[in-house]
């Protein structure tokens, strides 16, 4: 995560650069293109990210309603509603990641949530029992305290898999660690019975209880920076010259495309073949995880997004804006994008399968669904250019 941040650093470094060339081409900041599509693609934008935060809070209040159920009376039936809760909580959330990399709200390097909230790998050991040594983690550590801002100062203390709150701590509370080669974890719901198959069992459920409300608690800040009619990121936004905004959007969907999803989260996997590696270990979840990071790159493009009650947020579009500029290019962005949702959602559950050294179809839709985000990312990288923005060098 040390890295990513590097990166967009260098990405805004590179864009900033490029401010003289926008103000040459147009002295009033608007760059190549029409200012009006472009000015109504960045107020749709504006919206989508809104509604997807919304839907994430309210995946998120859901959770943590199902995990109060589940400690107030642990049973099989409650610790399976609290997963089928999370799996949830997860849709729209996977689908803001295309918001990232630019140091917006959620990755601001001053107080970003991002870090707190998505944070991966995980360190299993940091925060319970692990197979080998019943007595890891904080939760077994009685002299660690267990509130919002002790797990604050304990995320990430030490080392970046020393990972304490967000959603894969929570994942990993729910699910336990992944011992399967075919399925997630098998965590007990006895582990939060008192006097039930692990110790500290009133710990572990504080520990689930104070994660999950930070989660809620956090992501009701993302809502509150991207409401309407208030100063906030919204406004400063929607107040920025519209190649300034669409330098930021741009990096996004393009950081997401090839660098966050094609290699930190697919390449790794691919090139180790090892399920510590996939991003939802847990839960085998990572299937989704594709296919949703997939679709919020897409929602940016084509400014469309379709919300928790089926509803649909749309407006222009951001290729609307390039193909004022290039018809083609913006055409060209668009196959690939279905091409690599198509290939996101080939891949077949649990992930930890598809990378394995014995299976050959698995690792080639793995490979295919890279090599698309790959090029996806070049593509974008030409909008750079058409928009005269600087060029931004990614890291290969």
């Amino acid at each position: 995560m040390r890295f990513q941040m590097i990166v967009v650093a260098a990405l805004a470094l590179s864009a900033a650069c490029g401010d003289d060339d926008d103000t040459a081409t147009d002295p009033e900041g608007g760059g190549a293109g029409g200012d009006d599509t472009l000015s109504e693609a960045i107020e749709a934008y504006s919206r989508i990210v809104l509604a997807s935060y919304e839907d994430s809070l309210a995946g998120a209040e859901e959770l943590d309603a199902a995990i109060a159920d589940l400690l107030a009376d642990p049973s099989a039936e409650t610790l399976e509603a609290a997963r089928d809760a999370w799996l949830t909580a997860r849709e729209p959330y996977l689908q803001t990641e295309a918001y990232r990399f630019y140091d917006g709200p959620i990755d601001n390097p001053d107080d970003g949530p991002e870090g707190q909230i998505n944070a991966w790998p995980l360190d299993e050991a940091y925060i319970d029992y692990v197979q080998g040594d019943e007595q890891a983690g904080i939760i077994n550590d009685t002299d660690e305290t267990i509130d919002a801002a002790a797990l604050l100062g304990l995320n990430e203390q030490g080392g970046e898999k020393n990972i304490a709150t967000g959603y894969h701590a929570i994942e990993f509370l729910l699910w336990g660690q992944d011992q399967s080669e075919d399925g997630p974890g098998a965590r007990p719901y006895t582990d939060f019975v008192a006097g039930g198959t692990a110790e500290n069992q009133e710990r572990r459920g504080e520990y689930l209880q104070v994660t999950s409300a930070l989660l809620v608690e956090q992501l009701g800040g993302l809502v509150d920076a991207w409401k309407t009619g208030e100063e906030n990121y919204r406004a400063e936004l929607l107040s920025e010259k519209p190649t300034e905004a669409l330098r930021r959007i741009l990096t996004g969907i393009t950081v997401l495309s090839g660098f966050e999803t094609g290699g930190e989260r697919l390449q790794t996997a691919y090139d180790t073949g090892d399920q510590e590696d996939e991003h939802s270990c847990f839960s085998d979840n990572t299937d989704r995880d594709m296919v949703q990071d997939v679709r919020g790159i897409q929602n940016v493009y084509l400014g469309s997004y379709e919300r928790f009650d089926g509803s649909v947020v749309e407006g222009t579009s951001i290729e609307a804006a390039v193909a004022e500029v290039d018809e083609g290019l913006a055409e060209d962005i668009a196959e690939r994008m279905d091409q690599s949702f198509e290939l996101a959602q080939a891949l077949k559950p649990p992930f930890d399968r598809e990378i394995a050294f014995d299976n050959d179809a698995g690792r080639q839709r793995v490979l295919d669904l890279i090599d698309s985000l790959l090029a996806q990312e070049k593509l974008l990288m030409d909008v750079f250019v058409a928009f005269d923005l600087k060029q931004v060098e990614l890291p290969e």
